[in-house]
């Protein structure tokens, strides 16, 4: 029965003695790859909630302004009725025939009726100016937290390369990466 065997490439012989010696004097390298990009993913999946967080708030702001908006609208519609009450109070006030003070009272309460809707309109158009304005502070914040989270995932599959290729430059590139995720994040946080 002729025997069969087995020849390793020379690739498989290196892997093969790799994982012998890493097995025998336990592989710190790989282990600090491996604490590395747990710590990651963790500021990863912080930054990650944070991202989503902040572009809900954005999107609440932003309805909130659009809601004060609608009313200001509702608020100059009103104006504009009461405007055209007062003009025609105002003109039955000159008709002959017709009971020209009451005409005149009315264009008075009118007058009045309107300048109230216009404080209230110009007071709802600056409450939605003002959420606006915090609806792109919230989304800038938003921005940065998914920059963080961007440069972290990154430094995540860097330090998944480093593992691969071993390589100290990469490990140090990775950090890097996880550096500028990290300062991202402290932006965000700072509202900067």
């Amino acid at each position: 029965m002729p025997e069969e065997f087995e020849v390793p490439s020379p690739h498989e012989q290196h892997v093969e003695h790799t994982t012998h010696h890493a097995h025998a004097k336990g592989d710190s390298f790989a282990s600090k790859i491996a604490v590395m990009t747990a710590i990651m993913a963790t500021v990863g999946a912080l930054m990650s909630y944070q991202a989503g967080s902040t572009e809900s708030e954005a999107a609440m702001d932003k309805n909130n302004a659009a809601i004060q908006k609608t009313e200001a609208a509702n608020e100059w519609n009103y104006y504009q009725a009461k405007s055209s009450r007062q003009n025609l109070s105002e003109l039955a006030s000159h008709l002959p025939g017709l009971d020209s003070a009451h005409y005149v009272a009315e264009a008075r309460r009118y007058a009045e009726q309107k300048e109230e809707a216009r404080k209230k309109a110009e007071t709802l158009e600056l409450q939605a100016r003002e959420w606006d304005e915090k609806s792109e502070q919230v989304l800038h914040q938003h921005h940065r937290w998914a920059q963080a989270m961007t440069a972290i995932q990154i430094a995540i599959s860097l330090a998944a390369i480093t593992l691969l290729t071993r390589k100290e430059w990469l490990r140090r590139v990775s950090f890097g990466a996880a550096g500028l995720g990290v300062m991202l994040g402290s932006l965000a946080w700072l509202h900067i």
